[in-house]
């Protein structure tokens, strides 16, 4: 059994086990709960003629039936965070022996216009995006397909590092991941962001210090009239003139009100999260500096966002109509819960986008080190200026199933074309996958599948899946020769790893054959590093003229009336095409 799956299925087991436990608690939790309310209202009744005692035991009561209900709230919370756990070990199970394509595809996140997102099924049914991605906040999942389509070449040793960390810290990248499945809300983080970046004060020190007046000056009354100096008529006086100024401010408070109230589940659940990162020991120079953003002069992101939350907790007390009348009658509490709250985002709000990125950054690298962690037999590539654009043994698609995989030795250098022919479905086509995720799974820093790999990094452009467009009014024809131009134009200005598949299928056998031998002349001359897979063995020809094309092929035997493909990877021409036999295999032709 694979180490991984192994490692899930043990969690999967305590996990259960904790459920159970932890719901044997809440049945206790709740049978407490009712013999402290019978037991109260029993006691209440049969000593109510002494008022000592009844007063103890509804005090006493009361308490103990607050307490249980805390307790039960806690381990209700507690229950499910743990069953959150439990299911992501149960989805990985599942992912590890092969079943992935229920989940998000990530299909928005393609773009005709991009370099490559179109052409190697980094997105859609099957993708290597819904095989990788595990983010739990919809902010993470965008930054994770972005990961995969910026094209840098940049700080990748770093990037190695970082995502190696994580894939090491099992149970960190685990606790995570629930803790942002846990924000249960219809607010997500950029409608907050949006909220602390724009917002403009509308309450100033006055208002605090009016409230602080109001609130002393209440208290005096208060003891006056208890002191039977004022009569209770002028205390009720003084809690309309208290109503009176609360209402001067209704409509902002009011205001401010509503648009904290739908922030403070996803502030309270950020907060949570910062702290996980916050208390983590990173090492790597990427997840060290990201810790370090959100520390502010010494102080804690969580707890300065936890603050906010709270206050705005404060500010909700004002939907209780008891407390809002008594408590805005005599000290005016919305006045000064409506400053603190903006003070508090005159003071930090500029920080919030920072310490949001922050969330959504590790949310998608734990995706990342997640998938590192179950592929052990994967590697990081080597990388080096010096080398070859690529060299690696055992090369293989990771998607492909372990025992399935028919893996090649690929040695690409600088500045080498490879012309790559073959019979229908001998491999081709994955073959060419194959080498384009390697190039975005190196960039992004991740292992790839392979035995070894030193890698040169290059940026990837592709054109393999042309598509017409009615909307557009463009033929196929015509789009693919807008697809080639953005190549050779992409080409003359910054060097990129080309991925060509049977290039000008738009027109005639002999045009598509003169046309494509100039296209590969073109991108020579342009100093290209890539690959072009064709049927058409005359493009061929040009290795005998240009030192930097190489033939390669896979073959097609048929054996015992019956193809049999190796899918290797093999120097020279192919001499088998299988066109014609399967017609008649198929019974199409005679």
């Amino acid at each position: 059994m694979q180490p991984a799956l192994t490692y899930y299925q043990e969690r999967l087991n305590a996990f259960q086990n904790q459920i159970k436990t932890l719901t044997t608690k809440l049945n206790m939790l709740s049978v407490l709960r009712i013999l402290v309310f019978l037991a109260t209202i029993t006691g209440v009744y049969f000593l109510n003629h002494n008022w000592l005692i009844t007063t103890f035991i509804l005090v006493i009561g009361t308490a103990l039936f607050l307490w249980l209900l805390s307790r039960y709230t806690d381990f209700k919370h507690q229950k499910r965070f743990v069953k959150l756990l439990f299911k992501i070990n149960q989805d990985e199970i599942e992912i590890v022996n092969g079943t992935y394509k229920n989940r998000a595809d990530g299909l928005q996140y393609l773009n005709p216009q991009h370099p490559y997102s179109l052409d190697i099924d980094l997105f859609g049914k099957g993708s290597f995006f819904q095989y990788v991605n595990r983010t739990a906040t919809q902010e993470g999942e965008t930054l994770l397909a972005n990961l995969l389509l910026e094209n840098s070449i940049e700080n990748i040793p770093n990037k190695q590092a970082a995502i190696n960390e994580l894939a090491q810290q099992h149970a960190w990248r685990q606790e995570y991941t629930a803790t942002a499945k846990m924000i249960d809300t219809e607010h997500n983080s950029a409608e907050v962001l949006k909220w602390l970046q724009t917002y403009r004060s509308q309450f100033s020190k006055t208002h605090l210090k009016l409230s602080a007046l109001f609130s002393a000056a209440s208290l005096v009354v208060i003891a006056v009239v208890a002191a039977q100096g004022l009569s209770l008529m002028f205390l009720g006086y003084w809690l309309l003139f208290g109503l009176a100024i609360s209402a001067l401010y209704l409509k902002k408070v009011n205001q401010l009100s509503a648009l904290s109230s739908k922030a403070k589940d996803v502030l309270k659940s950020y907060a949570s999260l910062l702290d996980k990162i916050e208390t983590a020991n990173f090492k790597s120079a990427i997840l060290a500096e990201k810790q370090q953003q959100i520390t502010d002069n010494g102080t804690k992101a969580s707890t300065v966002l936890l603050r906010l939350s709270k206050s705005i907790d404060h500010l909700d007390n004002r939907n209780n109509i008891i407390w809002a009348f008594l408590a805005n009658g005599f000290f005016l509490v919305d006045l000064r819960q409506s400053y603190r709250i903006e003070k508090w985002i005159s003071k930090y709000g500029h920080l919030a986008e920072t310490w949001f990125s922050t969330i959504s950054f590790f949310d998608a690298y734990n995706t990342l080190g997640t998938y590192t962690f179950n592929h052990p037999e994967s590697v990081f590539p080597t990388i080096s200026t010096n080398s070859p654009a690529i060299s690696a043994m055992a090369l293989a698609h990771p998607l492909i199933e372990r025992d399935k995989r028919i893996p090649s030795d690929v040695n690409i250098n600088n500045q080498e074309f490879f012309i790559v022919t073959g019979a229908n479905m001998a491999g081709k086509s994955t073959f060419l996958r194959t080498i384009g995720l390697h190039i975005v799974m190196a960039n992004v820093g991740l292992p790839v599948c392979a035995a070894k790999s030193t890698y040169n990094p290059v940026k990837l452009i592709t054109s393999m899946r042309t598509t017409d467009s009615l909307t557009d009014e463009s033929s196929y024809f015509f789009s693919e020769l807008t697809r080639l131009k953005f190549v050779v134009d992409t080409l003359a200005t910054t060097p990129h790893f080309v991925i060509l598949d049977e290039i000008l299928k738009g027109t005639n056998s002999t045009d598509k054959a003169i046309g494509s031998r100039k296209f590969v002349e073109k991108l020579i001359t342009l100093n290209a590093t890539g690959i072009i897979a064709t049927h058409d063995l005359s493009l061929c020809e040009i290795e005998a003229t240009q030192t930097a094309v190489k033939n390669y092929y896979f073959d097609a035997e048929i054996k015992n009336d019956d193809l049999y493909f190796d899918y290797k990877l093999k120097q020279g021409i192919c001499q088998n095409m299988n066109a014609s036999f399967l017609l008649k295999k198929m019974r199409i032709v005679e």
